[in-house]
């Protein structure tokens, strides 16, 4: 008693079953492909984008950035003068005492 073979055409109209992993690794490449579709859309506009446009955007970004670097600079000096200066008083109250005895 063989069972009867299916037609062909029933595996046409319903759609295949999957496993979670194969649903879900599906998913995963639907998102991919939306990701892919909004960096292509980026990229177009970037490349469309005046070129005056993305400089003075850089420009801004280097101000920006040099802005922080010295103030970043100013931090650490105030930090080593600071220690400079415990270390002055450190260093003169011991010599006092060795002067003392």
């Amino acid at each position: 008693m063989d069972p009867q073979p299916r037609p062909h055409s029933s595996l046409l109209i319903s759609p295949p079953e999957l496993t979670p992993l194969e649903q879900e690794v599906l998913d995963e490449y639907e998102r991919l492909a939306e990701n892919m579709r909004k960096m292509a859309t980026l990229l177009d506009h970037l490349a469309t984008a005046p070129a005056t446009d993305i400089l003075d955007g850089l420009r801004e970004l280097e101000r920006k950035t040099s802005l922080v670097f010295t103030l970043l600079k100013a931090s650490v000096y105030s930090i080593v003068l600071q220690q400079e200066i415990g270390w002055g008083e450190g260093g003169d109250a011991a010599g006092h005492d060795q002067e003392e005895g």
